[in-house]
Order: C-alpha cells, then sequence, then structure tokens
C-alpha cells in the first residue's frame, strides 16, 4: 500500500513538472510578470489575442500592445477608518514599439489607493514602457 502511495506520489509530481514555464525561444522576446506578492497579474492579450498562458508573454519582435489582468487589494488606510480591504480587478494596456529577439523583459505592476500602475522594464532595468487602465471593477 505504501509504495501505491509513493508511486501516486512521484507521478503527480513529474505531471506537476510538465507545466513549468517553457524555455525562451531565442527568435521571441519574453516578458516576465511581477507584483506584490499578495497581488495577482495575468497576461491576457498581446495586439487583441488571446494569450496561451497567463504566466508571461512571448512576441515576436516589432511593435506589440499588451494587456494585462491585475488584482490588487485597496488598503483600509486609503479608503477610511474600519474599512475592510477592497479588492479591484483591473485590465491595463501597455504599447512597446521595439521589443527584440532574444531580449528578456518585465513587466511590473502596483498601485497607488484605487489606481494601479504598470511599467515595462527591459533588461537594464530601464523603464520603456508604462501601463494605461483600461477599466477597473471591485470585486
Amino acid at each position: 500500500m505504501r509504495m501505491l502511495i509513493l508511486s501516486a506520489s512521484l507521478m503527480t509530481l513529474a505531471g506537476c513538472a510538465g507545466f513549468g514555464i517553457p524555455s525562451q525561444d531565442p527568435s521571441q522576446a519574453w516578458i516576465d510578470l511581477h507584483t506584490q506578492q499578495e497581488d495577482t497579474l495575468q497576461a491576457v492579450e498581446v495586439d487583441d489575442k488571446a494569450t496561451h498562458d497567463k504566466r508571461y508573454f512571448e512576441v515576436e519582435p516589432g511593435s506589440h500592445e499588451l494587456t494585462v489582468r491585475y488584482q490588487f487589494a485597496v488598503q483600509p488606510t486609503n479608503i477610511g477608518p474600519g474599512a475592510e480591504p477592497l479588492w479591484r480587478d483591473c485590465q491595463m494596456n501597455v504599447k512597446f514599439k521595439e521589443f527584440n529577439a532574444g531580449e528578456r523583459y518585465q513587466l511590473q505592476a502596483g498601485n497607488i489607493g484605487f489606481r494601479p500602475w504598470a511599467k515595462l522594464y527591459d533588461q537594464q532595468r530601464k523603464v520603456i514602457g508604462q501601463g494605461v487602465p483600461a477599466g477597473c471593477q471591485h470585486s
């Protein structure tokens, strides 16, 4: 019985390993997503086409518009005394004209009170693009 449980556990772990982030294609630009630990940032669309994986973007060189979904909590200090955190669900668009093959970029999101922000960084951590809010709702 122990052997059966152990075998099942190992097969489950092996199956999970297959769902890791794939290797970067050197002919594409790669965009990592980063946010604060309790917030959620997901890839939604590239040039109005749905992404296949919500954890990152991989795009051809050139100009693209990236759409992300950013979910975050507005802290009580930004709402009023005795308030509970208020969750916001926002979409933001980031345009950049010069994605390069083989380069890795980072899209970082955060918020100031109720307002979300997003910044696109190149490999040298230089800001090369900023997000434009495309609508928010309370969750």
